[in-house]
């Protein structure tokens, strides 16, 4: 799972997300204009907890992008129309509007808000595993099949209309708030749970055709170094390692990363970002091998770049031991697929 400060700094990764607009209701009910479509900025930042100076700062600096998702700044003529369309009263000479999908995309940008957090938290969640869940192209009983179409329509249930129906009833209870938000939370758990359920158990049902996390690599390339790292050191947990630790930097010996496999063989990793366009050479590899081989003695070492490998580079990886995880491969990992050293 990528974590959620990419989404802030990769425009590439937000545009591939921000037509999910069916999580802000998940997170907070969201109110709109008489026309049923906008809000105004005052709304947008009444719905992320924050000034409305805050919104206006947000706006000057994507003002582009927010256009291309549904922001307008309306005045005249058109601004006339719009408030007899959404009974405004008001004489302000312009009027800001915002669409859902230009609120999902403040959500994606604004960083200090509690509220724009759990939207994003949320966003790469449902993403994350709607992508992720493998195409299912072998043979089941109907009783498989009506379990899988159950499980499905539950999920569905609660995240469009419980979780949004509780949200309402937050925004509109004094009394019973807290306990409204303790079954609120109850009910998101329960649906992460089913959604991580069923991915589970359609890995676990035989080959499949794996759909790749929609711009996992354009949000791994807008990372750092830090964040690459610990990105992969995040993969690494996932799939199970344990002692994970990102010893990137100065005196690190030659490796970035190191910890033990699931069944406790130590692992050692080399964290590389290069351009696309750049490849991983044999003396990368050759110096890498020395330090995992001889200064870590590691049973497991894996060369992540995320470029290609020279035919020499990855000859060297192979009679070495050393796991070369190029581009491709590192996409498929990042997308949830499994890496077989760590098995």
């Amino acid at each position: 799972m990528l974590n959620e400060a990419v989404l802030l700094e990769s425009r590439s990764l937000r545009e591939g997300v921000v037509a999910r607009t069916e999580v802000l209701e998940r997170v907070k009910a969201l109110s709109l204009l008489p026309d049923g479509i906008h809000v105004t900025t005052a709304m947008v930042a009444a719905y992320f907890e924050v000034g409305v100076e805050a919104v206006k700062s947000l706006v000057k600096d994507h003002r582009d992008e927010l256009r291309a998702n549904g922001y307008r700044l309306l005045t005249g003529a058109e601004l006339r129309s719009f408030k007899d369309l959404s009974q405004i009263q008001s004489r302000t000479p312009s009027l800001a509007i915002f669409s859902r999908r230009a609120v999902l995309n403040v959500a994606m940008l604004l960083r200090d808000s509690e509220v724009a957090r759990q939207v994003r938290t949320y966003l790469l969640d449902m993403e994350y595993m709607a992508r992720t869940a493998p195409v299912d192209n072998s043979v089941h009983s109907p009783a498989d099949s009506l379990d899988d179409h159950i499980d499905r329509r539950i999920t569905h249930i609660l995240g469009t209309a419980v979780v949004p129906m509780f949200n309402a009833l937050i925004e509109n209870s004094g009394e019973h708030r807290k306990e409204l938000i303790a079954l609120r939370q109850d009910i998101q758990r329960v649906e992460r749970r089913l959604c991580h359920h069923h991915t589970r158990l359609r890995r676990l049902e035989g080959p499949r055709k794996d759909r790749p996390l929609a711009g996992v690599m354009a949000a791994i390339d807008a990372m750092n170094g830090s964040e690459f790292e610990e990105h992969i050191a995040g993969l690494l947990r996932r799939d199970g390692c344990t002692d994970v630790v990102v010893r990137g930097g100065h005196g690190d010996r030659g490796v970035d990363i190191t910890g033990r496999t699931p069944d406790g063989r130590p692992v050692v990793v080399q964290c590389k970002r290069f351009a696309p366009h750049n490849s991983v050479t044999s003396p990368d590899v050759q110096k890498f091998l020395g330090a995992a081989k001889v200064l870590h003695k590691a049973d497991v070492a894996l060369y992540v770049a995320t470029c290609p490998f020279t035919r020499d580079a990855l000859n060297i990886s192979a009679e070495g031991g050393v796991t070369a995880v190029h581009r491709g491969l590192l996409e498929a990992w990042s997308a949830g697929t499994a890496l077989n050293a760590l098995g």
